[in-house]
């Protein structure tokens, strides 16, 4: 299987990010214009957290609170799991499953190189099942291998 940076490679390391003191109706703005489910927190340089659509769903619209009044800091999670781009995809995707998160950010000693998704994950997994599924295929009838 391949690395985390391999799929980087393809996927693209473009991580959007927010700050803790934006409003959560800001993120979740930037989320809907970019078309994607979570953010990374960050102050400076540190990944301070993650806000998601989880985030929004629990922690400000099951609470009563207004996105336009709720920092981001207020509702991130903070207690984010990070990956090198060395490790593996299954090994990530095992974390995943493990921690219940879908969204992983990727340091490079410590420097923020991408962010994958549990959907990344999946994507490539049937990618290289159907490849390794063609390659058998092709074996078996006894066609020249592609």
């Amino acid at each position: 299987m391949k690395t985390i940076k391999q799929l980087l490679v393809t996927k693209g390391s473009t991580v959007w990010t927010i700050g803790p003191e934006a409003s959560v109706f800001d993120a979740r703005r930037r989320m809907a214009d970019k078309g994607i489910g979570a953010l990374l927190v960050r102050e400076g340089k540190r990944v301070a957290g993650v806000f998601s659509e989880r985030d929004y769903a629990r922690k400000v619209v099951l609470q009563g609170k207004v996105s336009k009044n709720t920092p981001v800091k207020d509702v991130m999670s903070t207690a984010v799991t990070k990956v090198s781009p060395e490790q593996r995809i299954e090994e990530c995707m095992a974390l995943m499953t493990d921690k219940r998160i879908r969204h992983l950010p990727v340091l490079d000693n410590g420097e923020l190189v991408g962010i994958i998704s549990i959907g990344d994950l999946v994507k490539e997994i049937i990618s290289e099942q159907a490849f390794l599924i063609k390659n058998l295929e092709q074996y078996i009838s006894g066609a020249p291998m592609g």
